[in-house]
């Protein structure tokens, strides 16, 4: 079970917003790429980055700060980036940078021949970030629900050749209320690749209940604001989930 510490660089800096609210944002640290160091240290084995500015944009914007998290980390674990990418020379331009994984989520929604196009280009690189609440898909920020299902979207962008799908529960996100484990355990058996969980994690609790369910298809779990508050302690959750799956 991977804990993916998360990074959300709004204006340069390194915050957690309560349901993506832009207004609700608590800056945590005016240095993204020593906190990037600092997870490192306490043994990430992948970073999760979202760039929110540019989500809401639509655009990147905060490519300054995420070159500085890959010089800092880059060379040590795979990074991974959501947040206004919408094209695929910004794609490209990102994988030249030194990320792992693009993740794309409101443009794989909205135009799913453009994912189709960046999973042809960028065989292995690219995750889809499917965002819901009731199980219906949003989009824009989750400022906008759709009427797709959430098992149905996936699937069907499991045949365009994603490397993987996180998921997250918008009502849960940021408010440390737990992990929807039914939900995402749903999600991983209709699908033959790897879930990443999202959305709600609070605990060492939540770390154990995901551990069970790890052989369904959750690869992971995106860690915000519990390890940012001190709710949960990261390298003792890491370790925890690698003694709970005998990782070595």
């Amino acid at each position: 079970m991977l804990l993916i510490p998360a990074i959300d660089l709004k204006d340069g800096r390194c915050v957690r917003l309560k349901q993506g609210d832009m207004s609700e944002s608590t800056t945590f640290s005016e240095n993204p790429a020593e906190m990037a160091r600092r997870w490192v240290d306490a043994g990430a084995r992948r970073l999760h980055l979202v760039d929110l500015n540019g989500a809401f944009a639509g655009k990147p914007v905060n490519e300054a700060a995420i070159k500085a998290i890959l010089a800092e980390v880059g060379d040590e674990i795979p990074v991974q980036l959501g947040g206004g990418i919408r094209d695929l020379d910004t794609i490209e331009r990102y994988l030249d940078d030194g990320l792992s994984f693009i993740i794309i989520g409101t443009a794989a929604v909205k135009n799913p021949g453009f994912l189709h196009d960046a999973c042809t280009a960028f065989g292995g690189h690219i995750i889809v970030g499917l965002d819901a609440k009731d199980g219906k898909v949003a989009t824009d920020g989750w400022s906008k629900l759709t009427g797709h299902e959430v098992v149905d979207l996936a699937q069907k962008f499991q045949d365009y050749g994603v490397e993987g799908v996180i998921y997250t529960d918008i009502g849960r996100d940021g408010m440390l209320t737990g992990i929807n484990i039914e939900a995402t355990v749903k999600l991983a058996q209709a699908l033959t690749i790897p879930v990443i969980a999202s959305g709600g994690l609070s605990n060492i609790a939540d770390i154990e209940r995901l551990c069970a369910v790890e052989s369904e298809g959750i690869e992971g779990v995106i860690c915000g604001r519990a390890i940012y508050t001190g709710d949960l302690d990261f390298a003792a959750a890491q370790a925890r989930a690698d003694e709970l799956n005998g990782a070595d």
